[in-house]
């Protein structure tokens, strides 16, 4: 496989330059090919990142037809000591690599009396987890997949985190299996609920009805948000409408998928990013970190079966089945970096998320929050935690009385 891919890069045919000014306007800026190329080629230690990536317990197990990839992390703690399960679901274009620099500090030990047993699985069509023969396979499906993952490991009740498409599939999870999940953390809340998207429309003429003035340029003009959705997301409507004519090339070129993910990743770093010469992919620490992600697509032939995920989620026919409209009471913390790809206010994920025990607000990093910032990503995940610990001892209490 590593000979394979490097003679594919080697021969790579000499790419078209950009126009001249031109940074990350029109995608990915091929002035910067040569130098990511020969770092995968040259730099890139395979066997090194082979190992790191097996660093921690990785596990398959076969769940309604589908071979289901996935971390296990149990920390080692005292009897003294709670222990509970957390499901991380990861997005596109990451993978469960997106967590490996936050694992140690949610599994290192106790804290306050509480340890977090880690299950981080590559969503179903992802990574090394099998994709669906049929179509329907969408978010219900997958979280009914993962429910059921964590009951075989013997979790009947659980703790959830998502970002990004992950999060499409714990919206349906936190909807359908509300006894199942004691809370969620996210950082991609997004509310489909027409309710909610009204509400939103709604309030341009006022926008104070809705956000805080402080907030209010993260959700309005509505006409700049259009105007940056519909010129930033060709990827969502490409992969949402022809999942498998872009997933040929991406299948074949291994040079195609390192500039059609790198060019993701730049769009989720910062608002401004297509401004910049690097599209601010520096902001990533290491390199080998992106690269890891590019290559759990490529390694496995995944990149098909994963985007099939958006088809799977923008029709008609999950639209019909209302669960984008239903509203739950699974208590919700929300985090948004302040680069975020959308913004809603609580008052507008109150739709969906009747429960929001917490919003917080950060004035820095992106949509790859975890990779970003781990330290930061961690410690709010430790918060959440807690609360929602707190918020069912006190529930218990009262059920009590």
């Amino acid at each position: 496989m590593v000979r394979d891919l490097k003679h594919r890069i080697k021969s790579r045919r000499k790419v078209t330059p950009p126009l001249e000014g031109v940074a990350f306007e029109y995608g990915f800026n091929t002035n910067l090919l040569d130098y990511w190329t020969d770092y995968w080629v040259n730099k890139y230690n395979f066997t090194k990142q082979e190992a790191s990536l097996n660093q921690y317990p990785l596990f398959k197990t076969k769940i309604q037809g589908l071979d289901v990839h996935f971390a296990w992390i149990k920390p080692k703690v005292n009897c003294n000591c709670k222990t509970v399960p957390l499901l991380m679901l990861h997005g596109f274009p990451g993978s469960i690599r997106e967590y490996y620099e936050t694992i140690p500090l949610l599994s290192s030990g106790c804290v306050n009396g509480i340890a977090l047993e880690l299950v981080v699985p590559s969503l179903p069509g992802y990574g090394f987890s099998d994709g669906a023969t049929r179509p329907g396979f969408g978010p219900t499906e997958m979280s009914t997949v993962l429910k059921n993952l964590m009951k075989r490991l013997g979790h009947d009740k659980f703790y959830v985190q998502a970002g990004d498409m992950g999060a499409f599939v714990a919206n349906m999870m936190i909807t359908l299996y509300t006894k199942e999940v004691l809370g969620y953390h996210t950082n991609f809340a997004v509310s489909y609920s027409p309710l909610s998207l009204a509400t939103w429309f709604s309030a341009a003429y006022d926008t104070s009805l809705v956000v805080e003035p402080a907030l209010e340029s993260r959700m309005f003009p509505l006409s700049e948000k259009i105007k940056s959705y519909v010129t930033s997301t060709g990827y969502l409507h490409l992969q949402a409408t022809k999942p498998d004519t872009i997933g040929v090339p991406m299948s074949d070129s291994p040079v195609g998928l390192l500039v059609y993910i790198l060019n993701l990743f730049s769009y989720g770093a910062r608002k401004d990013s297509s401004a910049k010469f690097n599209g601010d992919l520096d902001l990533f620490s290491r390199p080998d970190d992106v690269l890891d992600n590019i290559m759990m697509y490529w390694v496995p032939d995944s990149f098909t079966t994963s985007v099939r995920l958006y088809s799977e989620i923008f029709n008609t026919r999950t639209v019909k089945k209302g669960i984008y409209a239903k509203s739950t009471a699974v208590p919700v913390w929300t985090t948004h970096t302040k680069s975020e790809i959308i913004y809603q206010s609580p008052i507008v994920l109150s739709f969906k998320y009747t429960n929001i025990l917490n919003s917080t607000v950060y004035d820095d990093y992106g949509h790859f929050f975890a990779m970003e910032a781990p330290d930061v990503f961690a410690e709010s995940v430790w918060t959440a935690i807690h609360a929602f610990e707190d918020y069912h001892y006190k529930k218990g209490c009262k059920d009590e009385l």
